[in-house]
């Protein structure tokens, strides 16, 4: 998914639920506040969306322009309605948004989520596949690690769920850290020095 189609999701969720206001959150949450983010994190064609202000117009949202629809069919991408809810988010999320409006949502708003409070959530998920989206936003540093664990610590889950989380945290970018400091093959620092030319061996 692109920036210019998450804001295509927010105006078109927005006319169908008729507010003007929506909560953005999952994955594609992360275009408000990386509208570049890398591929690797950008390759579900899925926005879930949540109405502000008129959460009961939810399904209508899924039902005009969710997974199988005329519009998934025309613009490959599909908007999921679904309540925010149904998501584990760190306590004060909402003030943590990240707006976005512009032209191209003809004055409609998204909240998109905070990028730490996304990792924590998708970690609150427990998935493989929302692991590796933390692993991705942790090696591709869009996310501190610090920063995360104070998000997982604010999650709405107990103690010990929230220590194996953290410990997963903590171990996941000391992994990053070490793998990227490694020396790659034919780095001088790897390999034998040679006597300079001239000098007797």
């Amino acid at each position: 998914m692109t920036r210019e189609e998450l804001e295509h999701a927010i105006r078109a969720a927005c006319d169908v639920a008729g507010d003007k206001e929506v909560w953005i959150f999952g994955s594609q949450s992360i275009l408000g506040q990386h509208p570049n983010a890398p591929e690797s994190l950008r390759f579900s064609m899925e926005v879930d969306v949540d109405p502000k202000n008129h959460p009961e117009r939810v399904d209508s949202i899924d039902g005009a322009l969710g997974e199988g629809t005329q519009f998934h069919d025309t613009f490959k991408f599909y908007v999921h309605g679904v309540s925010i809810e149904t998501a584990k988010l760190p306590a004060g999320w909402q003030d943590r948004t990240v707006t976005v409006r512009n032209d191209n949502t003809r004055g409609a708003t998204g909240y998109c989520l905070d990028v730490h409070d996304l990792a924590a959530s998708k970690l609150a998920a427990d998935r493989d596949k929302d692991r590796e989206f933390v692993r991705a936003l942790l090696r591709e540093r869009l996310v501190n690690s610090d920063q995360l664990m104070e998000r997982v610590a604010m999650l709405p889950v107990d103690g010990r769920e929230r220590n194996r989380l953290a410990r997963w945290v903590e171990s996941t970018n000391e992994e990053i850290r070490q793998a990227s400091s490694a020396p790659t093959e034919g780095d001088e620092s790897g390999s034998s020095s040679k006597p300079s030319r001239g000098t007797t061996p």
